[in-house]
């Protein structure tokens, strides 16, 4: 089975894929449409994506090992690293080396970056606020769920 994708023509030709690969492109479209714009919302802030997740997690207070923090901002081990290196350069978050094995560095917010945390997540709420009034709270709560589920049936 195939189906058109929306907003996509070439020419006069309107594009054709399989229906399980236009509900990939569909879940890829959506993710990107919801980044960018919470990327916009941060970027207003003076921040970026990838710090606010890393924010998200260090506003716990707990300090967090570079490979957790990867696997929670999504992020690459080298590219978190210079997110950290850059985000130690302007005082929102510090390295510690942690008291019971020596061997690993802890990452924390620092005051500044908790106050940045906060900053960030009422930018993010905004544009939250701002889904739900374009598409609607039942469709959010709707997709969630969704998603939830899929996610944890597949892996």
């Amino acid at each position: 089975m195939t189906s058109k994708i929306p907003g996509f023509a070439t020419g006069t030709t309107t594009a054709t894929v399989p229906a399980d690969l236009d509900f990939a492109r569909l879940l890829t479209l959506l993710e990107r449409t919801v980044v960018q714009r919470l990327g916009d919302a941060l970027k207003r802030e003076g921040a970026a994506i990838e710090e606010w997740r890393v924010l998200l997690l260090l506003g716990d207070d707990a300090g967090h090992a570079m490979a957790e923090i990867a696997e929670f901002a999504m992020l690459l081990a080298p590219s978190l690293t210079k997110v950290i290196d850059r985000m130690v350069s302007v005082n929102l978050v510090h390295r510690r080396v942690d008291e019971a094995d020596r061997r690993r560095v802890l990452v924390f917010a620092s005051d500044r970056g908790r106050q940045a945390l906060q900053r960030w997540n009422a930018a993010v709420e905004r544009e939250r606020d701002d889904l739900v009034n374009t598409v609607g709270s039942e469709e959010l709560a709707l997709l969630r769920a969704l998603l939830t589920r899929m996610s944890g049936r597949l892996g």
